[in-house]
């Protein structure tokens, strides 16, 4: 289903958005979590740090440093590849699923809010 919207309603969309992640008591991620976390729920795993890295187009740092604050909040989670030893599998947690679908309802609730 293709949404019609002006780019000035998008951008709206995503002040709204923004100004509600902001006031709420769940954890605000930056551009790049966000990106890193949307990527794990969204596309098929396995996910690794040098997939997510090649993904993104950022380095393994960037990505490990992402994570690192994600897997504090209990968003995601890693383990050792038992196949590759060298590779870290990042998969996701019950309250990682639960957060994107709070900010799917966010989403959708701003979206029909908006002046049409």
């Amino acid at each position: 289903m293709a949404v019609e919207m002006r780019p000035s309603q998008a951008l709206r969309l995503l002040h709204e958005f923004s100004l509600t992640q902001v006031r709420d008591d769940a954890p605000d991620l930056s551009t790049r979590q966000l990106a890193i976390l949307l990527s794990v729920y969204l596309e098929a795993p396995p996910h690794t740090v040098r997939g997510l890295a090649a993904r993104l187009g950022v380095t393994k740092p960037v990505i490990t440093r992402a994570l690192d604050t994600m897997g504090q909040l209990g968003l995601v989670s890693r383990r050792r590849d038992e196949a590759d030893k060298r590779n870290v599998i990042i998969q996701r947690t019950v309250e990682g699923a639960l957060y994107l679908e709070r900010l799917g309802d966010i989403v959708v609730a701003t979206a029909r809010a908006l002046p049409r």
